[in-house]
């Protein structure tokens, strides 16, 4: 069963030429009304939040909008992106903009819980496997918790102690007059915590570079450069919270025959004087093959054919492009004395 999902532009009460300006003022006005610290125990208030949060990431990134814009919420669940899972993600990325009006963000934000980092990977793949979902084995090198401390730095046996700095909290308050600062406590790095006998395996760091074999599904129709987002695959975060996420950027190797433009497929096809003149039937290549074409006589160079459907499907579901192809003249650069006779005789019948 489908889950509705609401229109970004009616999330934040705004028109769909918004500017950035508009687009961030209208997210910091919903993001204050549902905040968690003012909205405290209340779930549906914290899925608004989050909620203003997904259509704000999107509406503020303008690939991210293009992508909405023409194709709506499946347009980018195909290129990956799923929204927040959890609040502590909006804090990390959208923290700023609430002013430092509220405190609990910033002890979200702190390091006792700390989100895993994200993780960036490559993967190059052919025209003619983007023509349909496909999954693909990525390597990629990764932070995981140690299995010996459990991700604490401390060697078992001698657990963590609370700092007695920022009483556990990870951070400190400073006051001048009216201004009130917050920043991650020195003594304890931000963990909240200090750690007497550091992990033998570790060296104290709570985690190590770990090498992992990962499955991907990419999504048919997947242009060159777009990014796919595959939750909780990126570097571990502390023993209580979120691993980050895996980017992938898909790039497209070049085609022996083709270009892209969006779904469309772009071929040049050279013809004769002769065909172009009177008509032909010739074969063309597709990506699964090949079709006839057929020139009719007295086409000029350039003219454009279309060949429905044998392009890339949309992102997300849909019909596939078209190709298109260009003829050009193709002229010998050597040429028989028959040839040469007979193009004199053509030139002599054209003249008159």
């Amino acid at each position: 069963m489908s889950i509705h999902r609401r229109d970004y532009y009616e999330v934040l009460e705004i028109e769909r030429n918004a500017d950035e300006t508009t687009i961030k003022k209208a997210y910091r006005k919903k993001a204050l009304e549902y905040h968690p610290d003012r909205n405290p125990g209340d779930p549906a208030a914290e899925e608004r939040f989050k909620e203003a949060s997904e259509a704000y990431q999107v509406l503020s990134d303008r690939q991210k909008r293009e992508l909405y814009d023409r194709y709506g919420h499946d347009g980018l669940q195909g290129r990956g992106y799923q929204g927040f899972d959890d609040v502590s993600d909006i804090f990390d990325l959208f923290g700023d903009l609430f002013g430092g009006m509220f405190g609990g963000g910033a002890r979200r934000r702190g390091s006792r819980i700390r989100r895993g980092g994200n993780l960036s990977a490559e993967i190059t793949l052919t025209y003619n496997e983007v023509l349909e979902d496909t999954d693909k084995r990525i390597e990629i090198t990764r932070e995981e918790l140690c299995t010996h401390c459990g991700g604490d730095g401390a060697e078992p046996g001698y657990p963590p102690k609370t700092c007695n700095r920022c009483r556990g909290r990870g951070r400190i308050v400073q006051q001048a007059g009216f201004l009130r600062l917050e920043t991650p406590c020195p003594q304890c790095d931000g963990t909240g915590r200090v750690v007497d006998k550091p992990c033998s395996e570790c060296d104290g760091r709570g985690r190590g570079l770990v090498r992992r074999s990962l499955e991907v599904r990419i999504p048919a129709g997947i242009d060159d450069g777009q990014r796919i987002r595959i939750s909780g695959e990126g570097h571990d975060g502390s023993a209580s919270a979120h691993s980050g996420d895996l980017f992938l950027t898909v790039h497209l190797a070049e085609h022996k025959h083709f270009t892209r433009r969006g779904r469309d497929l772009l071929l040049t096809l050279e013809l004769t004087p002769p065909q172009l003149a009177l008509g032909a039937h010739v074969e063309v290549p597709t990506l699964t093959g090949s079709t006839t074409l057929k020139i009719p006589a007295g086409t000029q160079p350039d003219h454009v054919f279309t060949i429905r459907r044998e392009g890339f499907p949309r992102v997300g579901g849909g019909r596939r492009g078209d190709l298109l192809v260009t003829v050009k003249t193709w002229v010998p650069k050597r040429l028989s004395r028959e040839q040469k006779r007979l193009l004199e005789e053509l030139q002599r019948t054209l003249d008159k």
